[in-house]
């Protein structure tokens, strides 16, 4: 009776052992032999690291409201490591395309008493409306991921994906001010006359995006950015707000400026100089 009590007393102690959760280590993996220490890639082409890459571009700016600006420049950037550089970049903004709602207010858009300073004439529209003529800026570049990308894993290309942040200057033309009175029913000017009068000014706002570079060559890359600009300004050249708030005040001026998230999508061709990248041990 004594020697099968014990054993019952054993089975039931095996199986409380089996079932009972086990604690679980983990232990540092040590690696010896020809890899210790060994960096992540051998023979690798450092395609930034005190160079200089010079990017001739063509952008076109996205979600506009009644002109499409399409901005061609020119962007210097100096890498001072591989992960970081510092740029400067310039466009002239001088070819716009009409939206379509500009079309249609052009054909199909009604001048009345309330609106007159607003839109003194339907076929005029296009002449008052807002346009970037030139932009200059300057920014830091950060370069956090590289790598190869490939296509049906056959043509393999070196990339590399980028962040930028600084601050650009923008030159304005919107529809010049327009002086109360000018537009009322006692005017002795035409209305009209102030539809066509233009107004330059710079604006200035945070430059920020992101880029993908696919490297076709040692010094030759083809490169596509992302690009915010915010920053308010007159679009549509109308009347839409006064110093009190009052809409509309009878007057265009800067009060009429709305804030807007321009942002633009760029294309370039970057070259490299020296045209020879290093190449790590």
């Amino acid at each position: 009776m004594t020697r099968r009590l014990a054993f019952v007393f054993a089975l039931l102690s095996g199986l409380a052992l089996v079932q009972a959760p086990r604690l679980a280590s983990a232990q540092e993996i040590q690696i010896t032999g020809p890899l210790a220490g060994a960096p992540a890639c051998h023979h690798c082409r450092i395609f930034r690291e005190g160079r200089v890459q010079l990017m001739p571009f063509a952008a076109f700016t996205l979600v506009d409201e009644f002109t499409r600006t399409i901005p061609l420049g020119l962007q210097a950037t100096y890498h001072f490591t591989d992960w970081l550089g510092i740029g400067a970049w310039g466009a002239w903004g001088g070819i716009s395309v009409d939206t379509g709602l500009t079309e249609q207010v052009t054909a199909q858009g009604q001048t009345t008493s309330r609106n007159r300073l607003s839109l003194p004439s339907r076929e005029g529209f296009p002449d008052q409306i807002g346009h970037l003529n030139l932009m200059f800026g300057a920014h830091l570049t950060f370069i956090p991921l590289r790598g190869k990308l490939s296509l049906f894993q056959k043509l393999f290309v070196d990339s590399d994906f980028y962040i930028f942040l600084g601050a650009a200057a923008i030159q304005v033309e919107e529809r010049a001010d327009v002086a109360p009175g000018v537009c009322g029913a006692s005017a002795t000017t035409p209305c009209s006359d102030s539809q066509s009068e233009r107004a330059t000014r710079f604006a200035i706002a945070p430059s920020f995006g992101v880029g993908l570079t696919l490297y076709a060559t040692d010094f030759f890359a083809l490169s596509f950015e992302w690009r915010g600009m915010p920053f308010a300004w007159n679009t549509s050249g109308t009347d839409e707000g006064g110093a009190d708030g009052d809409f509309p005040d009878g007057i265009i001026d800067s009060n009429d400026q709305i804030f807007h998230f321009n942002h633009m999508a760029v294309v370039g061709f970057s070259f490299y100089l020296p045209t020879s990248p290093k190449v790590s041990e």
